[in-house]
């Protein structure tokens, strides 16, 4: 898509601080971290929302978790890290481009989002 910010980021048009990419994914830092490790893996193939994923879209949705563990590992998230994926304005999404959030490191809030639960 012409106006996708993400789009334009995959293609090289928009810099980004990339931390990784290949021929199906690219990641970059969160312009406006939550934490101290914020990263977003992002298929370049353009996908609005998970909730527009199709089957023919499995194995880039699993290649997103793998990748987003594996980056995790590289930026030192070994104890643990955050994965989020906002699913349409509602889930809270405000890029209409599949995305995954890697969130993690020192401070991060226990519970989901911060919110514990009992």
């Amino acid at each position: 898509m012409s106006d996708c910010i993400f789009c334009k980021i995959a293609t090289g048009a928009i810099p980004s601080n990339k931390v990784y990419e290949d021929e199906d994914v690219i990641v970059f830092h969160d312009l406006h971290p939550v934490a101290p490790v914020h990263v977003l893996v992002v298929p370049k193939t353009h996908i609005e929302s998970l909730a527009h994923a199709e089957v023919e879209h499995q194995a880039l949705l699993g290649k997103l978790m793998l990748v987003g563990a594996r980056v995790a590992d590289q930026l030192g998230l070994q104890k643990g890290f955050r994965t989020v994926i906002n699913t349409g304005a509602g889930g809270g999404q405000t890029v209409f481009h599949l995305h995954l959030h890697v969130i993690g490191g020192p401070g991060l809030p226990s519970g989901i989002l911060g919110v514990t639960t009992h």
